[in-house]
C-alpha cells in the first residue's frame, strides 16, 4: 500500500527546486547586468576624465619677453635681419 503523500511530496519538492533555480538563474542575469552597467559607466567617467584633461599651460609671458629682447639684442648686433626678427617674434606670440 502507498503512502498517501508520496505523490504529492515530490512535485512540491520538484517546483522547490525549479523555482529556486528559476531565481538564482534570475539574480545570476541581473547581477551580470549590474556589474556590466557599473563597469560602462566607470568606462564613461574615465573618457570624460581624458576629455577634460587640461591642455599644456603655454610658457609664461615672461620667458617670451625674454626671448624677443634676446631676438632683439641678435637683431641690433646685425645678426638678424629684420624679416628673421618678425618671423621669430611672430612665432614666440603664436600669430
Amino acid at each position: 500500500m502507498e503512502h498517501p503523500t508520496e505523490g504529492v511530496v515530490m512535485p512540491r519538492l520538484g517546483r522547490a527546486v525549479a523555482r529556486t533555480a528559476v531565481i538564482a538563474g534570475t539574480a545570476t542575469a541581473v547581477s551580470g547586468k549590474v556589474a556590466q552597467r557599473q563597469a560602462d559607466k566607470q568606462e564613461e567617467k574615465e573618457s570624460a576624465q581624458a576629455a577634460a584633461a587640461p591642455a599644456p599651460a603655454p610658457a609664461p609671458e615672461t620667458d617670451a619677453v625674454a626671448e624677443i629682447e634676446r631676438l632683439g639684442a641678435l637683431k641690433e648686433k646685425g645678426l638678424l635681419t629684420d624679416e628673421e626678427f618678425a618671423a621669430a617674434k611672430a612665432k614666440i606670440l603664436g600669430i
